[in-house]
């Protein structure tokens, strides 16, 4: 049985900045706890370590789509059971609205009993905070990704 959390967080910083941020993904260790390194391996494949309560994993990720200043959606794991998807979103007035979703199997006693605890909605509600917390005292981007992926198919 799959378990779904969805977390929104408003970021004071405009569109523009906030996408650009995500398209970052080797600079996520900074405010994602248990990221231990994620490397961009090409422009559809990130490679990710994880270690959150004891467990360690390692799984690579398919960038499903992704369409610059407008919103970032679709990572799906592969290699582990996780699947997730953020999008940013102009709320006007130079803010930003991220939203995630993650999809995931907990799998063993350890995940099983943090499922039930919420550990995952609480560590994603607190990397969205530290996320906010980067990008805002920032005020800048670390780079920007310009190209864009399966956009063909993108959902609004």
């Amino acid at each position: 049985m799959s378990t779904k959390v969805e977390k929104s967080i408003l970021v004071n910083v405009p569109l523009s900045i906030a996408y650009n941020q995500w398209t970052q993904f080797e600079e996520f260790p900074h405010f994602m706890s248990g990221i231990k390194s994620v490397t961009q391996l090409d422009d559809e494949t990130v490679k990710w370590v994880a270690e959150i309560a004891g467990v360690r994993r390692q799984w690579n990720a398919k960038i499903l789509e992704q369409c610059r200043t407008r919103r970032c959606r679709g990572l799906r794991q592969r290699g582990a059971t996780n699947a997730g998807s953020v999008t940013c979103e102009d709320v006007g007035g130079g803010q930003a609205q991220v939203h995630l979703v993650l999809e995931y199997e907990p799998e063993g006693l350890v995940e099983k009993i943090g499922d039930k605890l919420n550990v995952v909605e609480k560590q994603a509600e607190g990397d969205l905070d530290r996320f906010k917390a980067f990008i805002e005292s920032e005020g800048y981007a670390t780079g920007a990704w310009r190209g864009s992926v399966g956009t063909g198919n993108l959902r609004r």
